[in-house]
C-alpha cells in the first residue's frame, strides 16, 4: 500500500508546517518562531524522511501536536521529491501548511558576504550562479506555498514579528518566559540576562548587625530597604517601565526575557526586589514567571 493509498491518519496533530524557500533567506529564524512557541521542530530534514516523520505520530502515545521543518536544496537530489510528499499528506488528510522564505538577489548576495558562506547548488562557483540555480528549483513551491514572506532587507527581529503576525495563530503563541533573577555585583553579572537593574542605590541591610545574617526573604528586611520611602518610589518608577516594555518584547517574537536585578553582594536588595517583581508579574496572563537567587546562599562578610 503506497502512502497515499493509507488512510486517514488518527493522530492528534494539528499542524505540520512545511518551511522552504531560498538559502539566506531566513528559514533558520522562522523555524526558530515555531520552535519558540511549542512545535516540535526539524531543521534541514529531506522530503522522503517527512512522511517517516508523520509515521512516527501514528503511534500510540505520541504528544507531538504541531511540528514545523525546514526542506531546502539541501537535500541535494532529494529535494525534488517535495512536490510528491506534499501531494501525500493532502491525500492522507494530514493538515499541513507550507511557508516560504523569498528574498531578492542583492539582499541574499549581501547575506552570503556577510557569513561568507558558500552556496550549496554552487559550492566551487559564485553565489549568484548558486541563487539563480535555486529560484528556477524553488519556482513549484512558492506557486503552492500558504504563505510566502518577502525577506528582503528586513532585520532578523522583523521577520520573527511577520511570522508570529501573518502565520501563527493567536491561540498558539506560548507566553513570554520572564525570569527575574538576583545577584551580587561583586560576584559578577549573569551571563544570560537581557536587562540589568542595578539597586544598590537603597538602604543596605548588610551594615545592620541584626540584619546581616537575614536575607531579602525576611520583612525586617524589606523595611528596611524601603526606609524613607526610598524603595516604594523605586517601584512607582520601574513598574511603568516594565509594563511597557515586556508587551514590545512580546511583539518583538521575544521567547524568553531575563531580568537581572543586582545589589551588591545578592543577598538582600536584590533578592527582595526580584520577590517582589516576581510577585507582581505573576498576575498577568501573558508571561510564566520565575524567579531565581544566584547568590542568597552565599555566606555575608
Amino acid at each position: 500500500m503506497s502512502a497515499i493509498d493509507k488512510p486517514p491518519p488518527t493522530f492528534a496533530l494539528e499542524d505540520l508546517v512545511v518551511i522552504t524557500g531560498f538559502s539566506g533567506a531566513g528559514k533558520s529564524t522562522a523555524l526558530n518562531v515555531f520552535e519558540d512557541t511549542g512545535y516540535f521542530c526539524v531543521d534541514n530534514l529531506p522530503p522522503e524522511m517527512i512522511g517517516s516523520l508523520v509515521e512516527l505520530f501514528v503511534h500510540e502515545g505520541s504528544k507531538v501536536e504541531r511540528a514545523a521543518i525546514v526542506s531546502d536544496v539541501r537535500g541535494g537530489d532529494l529535494f525534488d521529491a517535495l512536490s510528491v510528499v506534499l501531494d501525500e499528506l493532502v491525500a492522507r488528510g494530514v493538515k499541513h501548511h507550507v511557508l516560504f522564505l523569498d528574498a531578492d538577489e542583492e539582499t541574499l548576495l549581501g547575506r552570503y558576504k556577510e557569513t561568507r558562506r558558500r552556496h550549496p547548488l554552487s559550492p566551487t562557483g559564485s553565489v549568484a550562479h548558486g541563487i539563480a540555480a535555486e529560484r528556477e528549483a524553488l519556482a513549484p513551491f512558492r506557486a503552492r506555498a500558504d504563505l510566502v514572506l518577502d525577506t528582503s532587507g528586513i532585520s532578523a527581529a522583523t521577520l520573527r514579528r511577520r511570522v508570529i503576525d501573518e502565520f501563527l495563530p493567536r491561540q498558539s503563541r506560548s507566553k513570554l518566559a520572564l525570569t527575574f533573577t538576583s545577584f551580587g555585583h561583586k560576584h559578577g553579572l549573569p551571563r544570560d540576562a537581557d536587562t540589568v537593574i542595578d539597586v544598590r542605590f537603597l538602604p543596605n541591610p548588610h551594615w545592620e548587625p541584626e540584619l546581616r545574617p537575614l536575607t531579602g526573604f525576611d520583612p525586617q528586611v524589606v523595611e528596611h530597604i524601603d526606609k524613607g520611602g526610598t524603595l516604594q518610589a523605586f517601584y512607582e518608577r520601574l513598574d511603568p517601565l516594565l509594563d511597557f516594555l515586556i508587551p514590545e518584547y512580546i511583539a518583538e517574537g521575544k521567547a524568553h526575557l531575563g531580568i537581572a536585578i543586582g545589589c551588591t553582594g545578592g543577598r538582600h536588595r536584590s533578592v527582595a526586589v526580584a520577590e517582589a517583581l516576581a510577585k507582581r508579574y505573576r498576575s498577568r496572563d501573558d508571561v510564566e514567571v520565575e524567579v531565581a537567587h544566584r547568590d542568597v546562599g552565599r555566606l555575608a562578610r
